[in-house]
């Protein structure tokens, strides 16, 4: 069924606001099931059905005039309730999803090709363990999980024409397989080609993505955290600058009358905002780069019977076996299962095979606290509130940039962070067989990086080292194990600290408008030793020749993205053609790509590049030189969750470029097959900017839309807001709302 299908109610949406709205809700969740539903034959018992009713008349959701809906609820089950109801409203496909991955459920829509993806989940995720969980959570949490699936299963119930590719009834243990907002996550770090090697047993060549020889868009994050020093009105700022995949979150506004009362982004199917505030704090998470899921290599031997064991210090110890059946969706549309015997060890499942030795793999498996943790920092109420919530040190894949309206402001690491003996390199797998290597037990938050309340005025993260987060007042990298970074610099690290070093004053203007400073630190590095190669030449050389106009324009360039900009077109082109040449020799020496681009590119190398950044313009374009916002574009065709692109349809300049050239505000965008435009699909996603005075105030945009329906007016209302950074006023209090509702009604009403 199409998507314009499955939500052809939302064009009559806009008539419906007020009281009025509320009113004809109320009367169509009474009555019970819409007409189009009465017909149908039910899906769920009439028990059911009757106490979701009684749940949605404690609901009220109110839609803004940009779509956002802003849920309330007697109850934060309630809310939880509403909220979820709400997201299947604006992209029920995406849900759905997004659990067919932490179920490792996807082949079942998407054919035997998912096999391997859902038995790497289910090596970690195993659905009859999250049910035990289920039940030895607290009370509380139970009620919200319950809450959670049966929001989503009234909505089916209310909809019957959505027909979901296999959940067909949400459980209320499921929450637990996806507990935390970052995409893919610690477990997406196990190479797949390898893991079907071993299981499979055959030669399986890794790919040249697995091995980071692609050029692709740096996935993470900016945080700034501005403290009251430094601000125009002595309150402290917040900027939530979320680098992920377009539409991968939802932007809601979640109260209820047991001080739920939390706005920002939450990710589909997810009942927690994962980045954003309440009127007391806000948190901003990026992706670390801390090292806190470990290889281990273990030796195996075969003893009597063909039982397998692993050495273990002076011991053998028995491999642990498993039986995992995984289905498929057949060719035909059919069903088919494939069932694995898989193996662990006492450090965590195998994955692989190297040297001869069973790698093992250890992350972070705290499920019912990774779910308390992500639920309860959205009703923390300052700083020392929310450090008592990281306690439960069930965040491992996120730095966090904090503040809130007591002026606090913090930078702090995942609070999952392992102790380890810093003997050991454990970038590579280390010997499972020496106990030395083992984990013993985490680290005390006390004992992590961090800077609170730095004197310096401002704390960020960029997906950086942690070692330059607030300036002078960072934490020392030699005051630490080695396995806090794995990631070192990158070039907007130089550009946050550029621009929260500019002035004491900021305000939410003035952050925002630093959010989107066109500097681009990388080619301010880059481009001046490409010009000085080309000085080199000699006179009459012929590559001298033809490149002297284009090697003219980015002398005169002033490293700053822009859509009418010719040099940003071609230093980007530029950027692209040196690096994928070089990407397995930066891999080699352990260098950073910018590094070696700036320390060990050649002369003869950049200018070849610059050769070849020309030719592809003019082939592509008719010329070399190409405004940017030309080439880069935002289009959204349809709801599929994967876009096809296409030149002759309607798309949208954006004049910012690849985080991977120092862009805070980040595109990442490529050409596709068929295309010759660049198409963005990630980064700058739900970017917000919020000010923590007596009364809060926020400012926000969205990729696109709030909706995932193309007939909705809120499909693609924000495009030109995001393209130009120009921030909406977010409506935080009921009285903002005021001359902005669009519509306000109850779940199951039409």
């Amino acid at each position: 069924m199409s998507t314009t299908q499955n939500d052809g109610h939302l064009s009559r949406r806009r008539i419906l606001g007020g009281a009025a709205g509320l009113a004809a809700g109320a009367a169509a969740v009474t009555a019970g099931l819409p007409p189009a539903a009465a017909s149908a034959t039910p899906v769920k018992t009439p028990p059911d059905l009757g106490r979701w009713r009684r749940q949605a008349e404690r609901v009220t959701i109110t839609r803004d005039d940009w779509g956002i809906p802003h849920v309330v609820g007697r109850t934060d089950a309630d809310a939880v309730f509403g909220m979820m109801y709400a997201q299947a409203e604006d992209d029920f496909d995406r849900i759905e999803r997004n659990y067919l991955v932490s179920l490792g459920r996807l082949a079942e829509a998407e054919g035997q090709g998912a096999i391997w993806q859902d038995l790497r989940q289910r090596l970690f995720i195993d659905p009859d363990v999250l049910k035990r969980d289920y039940a030895r959570s607290p009370a509380w949490l139970r009620k919200l999980m319950q809450a959670w699936a049966d929001g989503l299963n009234y909505y089916l119930a209310t909809h019957p024409e959505v027909r979901p590719r296999v959940i067909r009834r949400f459980e209320p243990w499921m929450p637990l397989s996806f507990s935390e907002g970052s995409i893919g996550g610690d477990i997406e770090r196990v190479p797949l080609t390898q893991l079907e090697a071993f299981y499979d047993e055959r030669p399986v060549e890794m790919t040249d993505e697995e091995r980071g020889l692609l050029f692709r868009e740096p996935s993470g994050s900016n945080g700034m955290a501005i403290a009251p020093s430094h601000t125009r009105n002595g309150h402290a700022l917040l900027l939530i600058n979320p680098h992920t995949s377009f539409f991968f979150r939802s932007e809601q506004h979640v109260t209820s009358d047991e001080g739920l009362n939390v706005y920002g982004a939450a990710t589909w199917g997810q009942f927690f905002i994962y980045q954003g505030f309440n009127a007391n704090t806000g948190w901003m998470h990026t992706s670390s780069g801390v090292d806190n899921v470990d290889e281990f290599a273990e030796t195996v031997v075969t003893g009597a019977h063909g039982r397998r064991y692993y050495r273990y210090g002076d011991a053998l110890r028995p491999v642990t076996t498993k039986t995992i059946t995984l289905s498929y969706r057949t060719d035909d549309g059919g069903r088919a299962k494939r069932t694995f015997t898989t193996y662990a060890t006492h450090h965590g499942p195998v994955v692989r095979e190297a040297d001869g030795k069973w790698i093992a793999f250890a992350l972070m498996n705290k499920p019912v606290e990774a779910l308390q943790q992500s639920f309860l920092r959205t009703k923390t109420r300052d700083y020392a509130d929310y450090m008592q919530v990281a306690g439960l040190k069930a965040n491992s894949s996120n730095n966090t940039l904090f503040a809130d309206t007591k002026g606090e402001i913090a930078f702090l690491v995942p609070q999952f962070m392992p102790v380890r003996d810093d003997r050991f390199d454990y970038r590579r797998p280390v010997d499972g067989s020496d106990p030395a290597t083992d984990w013993h037990g985490l680290h005390s938050l006390r004992s992590l990086p961090q800077a609170v309340n730095p004197r310096n005025g401002w704390a960020f993260n960029t997906n950086n080292w942690p070692w330059t987060a607030a300036g002078a007042d960072s934490p020392r990298a030699e005051d630490y194990p080695r396995y806090f970074d794995q990631a070192g610099e990158n070039p907007r690290g130089p550009q946050a600290i550029r621009v929260l070093s500019a002035r004491r004053d900021f305000t939410p203007q003035t952050l925002i408008a630093a959010a989107f400073d066109r500097y681009l630190t990388a080619f301010a590095r880059l481009v001046p030793q490409l010009v000085a190669a080309w000085d080199k030449l000699p006179t009459g050389d012929q590559q001298r020749a033809r490149l002297a106009a284009p090697v003219d324009l980015l002398r005169r360039w002033d490293h700053r993205w822009g859509a009418e900009s010719t040099a940003t077109s071609l230093a980007v082109f530029w950027g692209e053609a040196l690096w994928a040449p070089l990407s397995q020799a930066a891999r080699d020496a352990g260098m950073s790509m910018w590094d070696y681009l700036a320390e060990r590119a050649t002369d003869e190398q950049r200018l070849t590049a610059l050769d070849a950044a020309v030719a592809r313009l003019t082939q592509d374009f008719g010329g070399w030189q190409v405004p940017w916002g030309e080439i880069n574009r935002f289009q959204r065709n349809d709801g599929a969750i994967t876009q096809t692109f296409d030149d002759t349809k309607p798309s949208f300049p954006v004049p910012f470029t690849s985080a991977q050239w120092g862009s805070l505000a980040s595109f990442g965008a490529r050409r596709y097959p068929g295309t010759k435009r660049y198409y963005g699909t990630s980064g700058n996603s739900f970017v917000a900017v919020v000010e923590f005075g007596p009364r809060l105030r926020a400012w926000a945009v969205t990729a696109g839309g709030a909706s995932g329906h193309p007939d909705s007016p809120h499909f693609d209302d924000q495009v030109e807001r995001y393209a130009s950074g120009d921030l909406r006023p977010v409506y935080f209090y009921p009285e903002d709302l005021k001359g902005h509702v669009e519509r306000r009604y109850r779940p199951g009403a039409r």
